[in-house]
């Protein structure tokens, strides 16, 4: 495989990247490397990732179609995994503009390139917020997507509609990839798990939104590489699949288990639900268990260790 990966300055690009490259494949990497986190973490992946020889990268936004498109061709791929998005559903609120540019203008640059060279396979992430308001649970791919509630979940809503335009019109491979809550080492800086450990190493209040009653499907970064990976391998026009756990776990559970691990107690800070969040996620896989063969194997009580294990890596204590 030669692979075309954007965001592999980001957490889940970075760990697809280094999965490819571990299996001796040739990696291509495309990311802006923003200031939207601490560039600190994505620079430490980044050089991870430059120590095997058969990494190439180019630094660019998604936004700059010659310099996409510059790129594209000097990798000639023959799979493509797009997984670069402005991310975050809080700071949609904030910043509206970074999201129509990078998940819109961003995508649309990169299917168009799809279609112009044709690899053997376009992998792209979408998103379980897509489902929004929806009650219904375990969210299943055959769900109601019509009700976004964040301005993040549209864009990615739109990316799979734009996707299935192409699959009706051009006829080219191409698979979503629904990401439930992924966590693990090398994580981003804005999601809950890193701001409560970071929080509670050093004795800090810990923000715990909606007075700590969310449910969320925790899924290890490994298993979503696995998903992404087996996606990539089987070629399928329009299709898509939710990545998760399969388990719906309570925050305060979650909040237990770091107690426990880092043996401090939280302090927590109790807050109403944020406008664009959702109370509850839970992800039906069996699709993807049937037609990619993915079988989820880390929970948490395993995965949030390795994270902190991680984390004290990068920040020792002093």
């Amino acid at each position: 495989m030669k692979t075309f990966i954007t965001g592999t300055a980001g957490f889940i690009g970075f760990h697809t990247a280094k999965a490819l490259l571990e299996q001796g494949h040739a990696v291509h990497g495309y990311d802006s490397v923003n200031t939207y986190y601490d560039p600190f973490y994505k620079e430490i992946r980044l050089k991870v990732l430059r120590a095997y020889p058969k990494f190439q990268f180019t630094q660019g936004l998604l936004e700059d179609a010659p310099k996409l498109a510059a790129a594209y061709t000097q990798c000639a791929p023959t799979h493509v995994i797009h997984l670069a998005a402005q991310a975050g559903v809080r700071y949609s609120l904030e910043n509206p503009h970074a999201y129509i540019s990078a998940n819109i203008v961003g995508f649309q640059n990169m299917i168009e390139l799809v279609r112009q060279h044709r690899p053997e396979n376009f992998v792209y992430a979408s998103s379980s917020s897509v489902y929004g308001s929806n009650t219904k649970l375990p969210f299943s791919e055959s769900h109601e997507t019509a009700n976004p509630i964040s301005l993040y979940a549209a864009t990615k809503l739109a990316n799979e509609l734009v996707a299935r335009s192409y699959t009706h019109l051009y006829d080219i491979p191409n698979t979503g990839l629904r990401f439930f809550t992924v966590y693990g080492p090398y994580g981003r800086p804005d999601m809950a798990l890193f701001k409560f450990v970071a929080g509670m190493e050093r004795g800090e209040k810990i923000p715990v939104f909606n007075q700590g009653q969310m449910i969320r499907d925790f899924t290890y970064i490994d298993d979503i590489v696995s998903g992404i990976l087996a996606a990539a391998r089987h070629p399928e026009k329009g299709q898509i699949y939710n990545l998760g756990r399969g388990n719906k776990e309570q925050l305060l559970h979650m909040i237990e288990i770091l107690e426990r691990t880092l043996g401090v107690e939280a302090d927590k800070e109790y807050l109403p639900l944020q406008s664009g969040d959702v109370v509850e996620t839970s992800a039906d896989i069996s699709k993807a268990r049937k037609n990619l063969g993915y079988n989820p194997l880390t929970g948490i009580e395993m995965g949030i260790p390795r994270f902190i294990e991680w984390y004290r890596s990068v920040h020792p204590r002093v």
